[in-house]
């Protein structure tokens, strides 16, 4: 083949190659539409990339999510500060990122949007392009958090100071939902350590005796006995983790029941059934153990001939159906109604933290119901959905 029909074949690769480049580019644009619609993808998914890390607060997060915001404006340099220190720097200028407090100050005392001229920004650097610059306040629940501090090169525009407003909105959305995520963990905590606190004495003491009682007897069926015991106690006062496994969850009250068993010698009975597949569902920490602590001591413990407690649980398609039932006293649904609404206080505390976790975690689709009468027992039903976003079991 002679050099002429190489060259050929090389120019007609080269005008394939740039029409597939061109076949990309024409696509690219038909899918995102038209330039409106570009620019509102890249808006989306430039606020989606600095979500996350504001969620952490803003001390954490500033340093990832600085970049993304910088380009979302179009500025030349960008700072987050918390009115005391620079948090996060990102464009050229960098000496100026010490200034950014002082230059947030009247910002942050009068809560206004803030113009800065040359004057105030001022740069011995003669190819430095921060020459002006835009501050705007974070605020969260009216607090005043820091600001956001935007360096242009030339006079801010009124449509430039309006979208540096806008972000600033923007940030301080999301650093009052990291408020929030702070202030809903601190209460779940608090309503688990109400639960720890609830955790009868009574049991404890009781439980301790049961396996006292059996050192000399039995003393393999002690230990036994001592080792669930521990592991109750362990899994119960565990300092870490807001959810947990449905296995890890009934692998407790198993114990927990074992050890009622002891205590009972011989008239509690319990049937436990449960479907695998539910075992990986992820539910709030001790949401189960305190409905099957509360058959046992007011179901069945004032009965002379103890009783029976049956757990089920059930795959039901998208969700996992859990249903503890004794056939105990039971109790008037009234006041039943009333201690689920908050309305009562007392040892049925469990009631209402368990149906409230629920609710607040899942939505109030997935509230308990409880099914009860005076002398009729009681069956209390749990549904959970098999996967809700943001639920993990840690």
């Amino acid at each position: 083949m002679g050099p002429e029909a190489l060259a050929a074949i090389g120019s007609a690769l080269l005008v394939a190659g740039a029409a597939w480049a061109l076949v990309r580019v024409l696509r690219a644009r038909a899918v995102l539409g038209s330039p409106g619609d570009q620019a509102t993808y890249r808006t989306l998914h430039l606020t989606s990339l600095a979500s996350p890390p504001l969620r952490e607060g803003l001390a954490v997060g500033a340093p990832r999510a600085v970049r993304h915001l910088r380009t979302l404006l179009g500025t030349a340099a960008l700072a987050l500060t918390d009115g005391e220190r620079t948090l996060a720097w990102d464009g050229p200028g960098e000496p100026h990122a010490a200034d950014a407090p002082t230059l947030a100050r009247a910002a942050l005392e009068q809560d206004t949007v803030q113009v800065l001229g040359p004057d105030a920004v001022a740069c011995a650097e003669g190819d430095c392009p921060v020459r002006h610059g835009v501050v705007a306040p974070l605020t969260t629940e009216e607090h005043v958090v820091g600001a956001l501090v935007a360096y242009t090169t030339g006079r801010p525009t009124a449509g430039v100071v309006r979208a540096v407003e806008e972000v600033a909105t923007f940030v301080s959305e999301q650093l009052e939902l990291a408020e929030l995520d702070r202030s809903r963990a601190a209460l779940a905590e608090a309503e688990v350590r109400a639960l720890r606190a609830q955790i009868s004495p009574h049991f404890i003491y009781n439980s301790l005796g049961a396996i006292a009682s059996y050192v000399r007897t039995d003393p393999e069926h002690a230990r036994e006995l001592l080792l669930d015991f521990a592991d109750f106690t362990r899994y119960s006062f565990r300092r870490h983790g807001e959810f947990t496994t449905l296995a890890d969850e009934l692998g407790s009250i198993e114990r927990y029941l074992t050890l009622e068993r002891a205590r009972f010698s011989g008239r509690l009975h319990v049937t436990l059934r449960v479907a695998p597949e539910v075992l990986p569902v992820t539910v709030p920490f001790l949401c189960l153990q305190p409905l099957v602590e509360n058959a046992v001591r007011h179901g069945l413990e004032g009965r002379v001939e103890g009783g029976h407690i049956t757990i089920i649980a059930e795959d039901a398609g998208n969700d996992a159906v859990l249903s503890i039932e004794d056939d105990g006293a039971g109790m008037d649904p009234e006041r039943l109604r009333a201690r689920l609404a908050g309305e009562e206080t007392g040892e049925h505390l469990g009631l209402a933290n368990v149906d409230e976790r629920l609710r607040s975690t899942f939505g109030d689709e997935y509230g308990l119901v409880v099914e009860t009468a005076p002398g009729a027992g009681a069956k209390v039903i749990v549904r959970v959905p098999k996967y809700h976003p943001g639920v993990h079991a840690s």
